[in-house]
């Protein structure tokens, strides 16, 4: 499986295992960008651990799924936003008010909406999960 996309390709392999009720999913490749929106996932308590795996070609991560996503996928295109922009991006990606997380690219790294809210900067949309 190689399509253009890998995060949209990681993001959607989690959301199928979780439909299928797996517990533990395997997706590659590993990027820093992959890792740190699994980190936002997981301090969001949408999944549970997950460790890279080294298996000598271009490796893997391992990550237990706890079945609490019931979307998750990138934005494209990339849309940029102010600060004031937040509520028509949560409305379109979102299905209700405080509901699910947007992952969104900052000059201070990648941040959920809330915090990016809290520290009043902007940025542009990388995925959305409830």
């Amino acid at each position: 499986m190689s399509l253009n996309d890998p995060l949209a390709n990681s993001l959607s392999s989690i959301l199928n295992s979780e439909k299928s009720a797996k517990s533990i999913v395997n997706v590659r490749p590993v990027s820093k960008m992959l890792k740190k929106i699994l980190e936002i996932l997981k301090n969001n308590n949408y999944i549970g651990e997950y460790k890279v795996v080294e298996d000598g070609r271009g490796d893997f991560i391992e990550i237990n799924l706890l079945g609490k996503i019931n979307k998750c996928g990138v934005i494209k295109p990339r849309f940029s936003f102010k600060k004031e922009g937040f509520e028509k991006h949560e409305k379109r990606f979102l299905p209700a008010k405080d509901f699910g997380i947007l992952i969104v690219s900052t000059n201070k790294g990648l941040v959920t909406h809330k915090e990016a809210k809290k520290q009043a900067i902007g940025g542009k949309l990388i995925a959305y999960c409830y």
